[in-house]
Formats: structure tokens, sequence, C-alpha cells
């Protein structure tokens, strides 16, 4: 379940929660518009709360996970947002296309793992060096990279330093991609065997149905 659908269902909630508890505070204990208003609003934050910390609790429950490892893994998911902002924030500053698709397809591939880490948690720990390493340097590279080829003047040293930066970004990409291709490998390993499975299947439905007794020869014989 993604986090916004989260969000959507404890609102659902949390509502019609505040509103009842509205009319209980103003009819019930009297207690005036503005009171029954101000408590209202206190019953949606706890409410909200409690309901936020049931869903953790329950996605911890199916993937297994401890508080500490849940807590560590959003904290690292919102640093990487927040580096993800970052790397968007150059796309005005680069001057060629080569290196806005370079910057296009790192973006598509760090919000794709992002994204797969958010819907399972567990997956944090295949894309451990993405998120502690790979990104840092897709940030880094591309901030210092954008700064250099704003610089009206290029010496040739300026020069050997942007292609080899343009170079290492390269290789930055190739990297995440097999971050990617990491964090999917479970997937794939289960899709292989729910195919397999599959297959098994229909060739036992495949089979004719036999008499007690009967044989493939009888069978034979009979058509």
């Amino acid at each position: 379940m993604s986090e916004l659908l989260q969000t959507f269902i404890r609102h659902c909630l949390n509502v019609p929660i505040m509103i009842t508890s509205w009319f209980v505070f103003f009819f019930s204990i009297d207690s005036g518009f503005l009171w029954s208003s101000a408590l209202a609003v206190g019953v949606y934050i706890v409410s909200n709360f409690s309901i936020k910390k049931i869903q953790q609790r329950r996605i911890m429950k199916k993937h297994q996970m401890t508080l500490s490892e849940y807590f560590h893994i959003q904290q690292q998911l919102k640093e990487a947002n927040k580096k993800i902002k970052a790397l968007n924030n150059q796309y005005l500053k680069v001057r060629s296309i080569s290196s806005f698709k370079q910057l296009f397809e790192m973006n598509r591939l760090a919000k794709r793992i992002i994204s797969l880490v958010k819907s399972n948690p567990k997956k944090f720990y295949q894309a451990e060096k993405f998120f502690y390493a790979h990104l840092d340097s897709a940030v880094e590279l591309t901030s210092k990279y954008t700064l250099l080829v704003s610089q009206p003047a290029k010496n040739k040293d300026m020069k050997l330093a942007l292609q080899d930066t343009r170079e290492t970004l390269e290789s930055i990409s190739t990297v995440m991609e097999e971050d990617l291709q990491s964090v999917l490998a479970s997937d794939v390993e289960l899709l292989k065997m729910e195919l397999d499975f599959a297959k098994l299947s229909v060739k036992q439905t495949e089979k004719p149905l036999y008499l007690e007794g009967e044989s493939d020869h009888e069978r034979k014989f009979i058509k």
C-alpha cells in the first residue's frame, strides 16, 4: 500500500471521527462552538497519529521488520527525496541535450528505486549502496559539472575535468541501473517460480482422465 493511499485512508477515517466528536462536545457537553472545534481538532490529531502508528505496525509485521529498522529506512527515503530535488534543480543549468538526457536517466532510475523501496521497505537492503553512495555521487558531481560548464572561460584543465566528469556520471548511471536490477531481482525470481507453477498446473490439466485401471495402450486401442 502506497504512502499516498495510507494518508487518504487516514483522512477518510478521521474526518467522520472529528465531525462526530464536535457534535458530542457541542450538544452533550455544551462546551460552546470554539471549544468544541478545538477539542474536535485535538481528537483528529490524536486519531490520525494512532491510525498512522497502526499502519506502520502492520507494515513492520508484514515485512518482518523491527521498529528501528523501519524508521531508519524511512529516514533514508526522506534524505533520498531531498537529494532527488537537488538533482532536479540541475535541469535548467545543463547546456547540452546529452547532459540533459543523462540527468533525466539518473533521475528516472533514482525515483524508480525509491518507489520500490517505499512499497517494500525490505528492498532497502538490496540497494544500500544506492542510498549511501551512488545517489550522493550523482548529486555532487552533477552540481559541480553544471557549475563548471556555466563558466564563460574554460582552459584546457577545465575542459579535461568536464570530460572526466561526464564519463564518471555515465558510469554512475550504469551503476544505478545495476542497483535497480538488484532491487528487482527478488521479484524476478518470484515471477519465475509463479510461472513454473502455472506451467505445471496447465500440464496437469491437459492430461486426459482415465478410468480406474485404464492404461494409455487401452485408450489408444479404443480410439
